[in-house]
């Protein structure tokens, strides 16, 4: 009988570990299937991240492009006040039809301009002639170029107390201006009214000097810096006169109609002296510089010219 008790008492602890293990196994089994979601919610966090990452990344590239695109659909350019940015203030609604937007930077001298074209900061300028922009590369060792010739400013000789030129006075003043283009335009347009002698072979091309004078006519020519001369002429003695730049006088709020002479339009001068689109070499048959051009070239902006500045600036193409 104790055997048989023995026997049935160890049945029943064996029993009893057999169940103990397998309740051991099966809370181990639901431990490792509750960790398994929060290991694989993990891993989709960390691939939802990678995405929103790669998203934000290509977001970002994509931004960067469309930055990019919107700079390629700018066009800067540097130009004078008068006429230069008022012609291309009309053109800015046609460009904006072709998608571009027209940035008028605006200059009060004639250094500025090409430095900045040169150093990238401007797409084009406006404000110049061709002589002047070869003299500047020239001079600075920059390659410049011109892309268009868009009108031509007639220089003007005018006078503080002369109303003709018949009645200026020996030994009178004579202001000019200074840098190698224009004072070869000034000195050109001095001859053709006899007031002074130049060699037989001056030209535009050539180019002259005051130190080239054959005969000054026994007047006192002074070469100061183009823009100040409409200012050094309204503070001059009575009885002298100024060559003056078109865009300059248009400024001063001279008119060409009150000019005591101006350029002959049958000469080389209208061509030599085209105010020019110009830009850096190699861009002037880009998309950019074309669509300025060809808004500029328009029976509009010609009509504009002929209507505002009535013979001061004459338009060329």
């Amino acid at each position: 009988m104790k055997k048989i008790l023995a026997v049935a008492l160890a049945l029943v602890l064996t029993l009893a570990l057999f169940t103990g293990c397998a309740s051991k196994t099966a809370t181990a089994s639901v431990a490792a299937s509750a960790s398994a979601p929060a290991a694989s919610s993990s891993a989709a966090a960390s691939s939802s991240a990678s995405a929103s990452a790669s998203a934000s990344t290509s977001a970002a590239a994509s931004a960067s492009a469309s930055s990019s695109a919107d700079g390629d659909k700018v066009i800067k350019v540097g130009a004078s006040s008068t006429p230069h940015a008022e012609i291309l203030e009309q053109v800015k609604d046609d460009l904006a039809a072709e998608g571009y937007t027209l940035d008028i930077v605006v200059f009060d001298d004639y250094v500025l301009p090409n430095q900045a074209l040169a150093d990238g900061e401007l797409d084009a300028n406006y404000f110049q002639h061709t002589p002047y922009l070869n003299s500047y590369n020239e001079a600075n060792g920059t390659n410049l170029v011109a892309a268009a010739s868009i009108h031509y400013e007639p220089f003007g000789i005018y006078g503080n107390g002369v109303t003709d030129l018949k009645d200026l006075k020996a030994g009178a003043t004579i202001i000019i201006p200074a840098d190698d283009s224009n004072e070869t335009r000034a000195l050109l347009l001095l001859q053709q009214e006899g007031l002074i002698k130049l060699p037989d072979d001056a030209s535009a091309s050539k180019g002259v000097t005051t130190l080239d004078i054959v005969d000054d006519g026994g007047y006192d020519i002074q070469t100061v810096q183009a823009d100040t001369v409409p200012a050094q002429l309204a503070n001059s003695n009575e009885g002298t006169i100024a060559v003056i730049n078109g865009n300059y006088a248009l400024a001063a709020g001279l008119k060409i109609a009150d000019a005591l002479a101006i350029e002959d339009a049958k000469g080389d001068a209208a061509q030599t002296y085209a105010n020019i689109i110009a830009c850096r070499s190699g861009d002037e048959n880009s998309p950019k510089i074309q669509a300025l051009i060809k808004a500029l070239e328009t029976d509009k902006v010609k009509q504009y010219i002929k209507d505002t500045y009535n013979g001061a600036v004459v338009a060329i193409f």
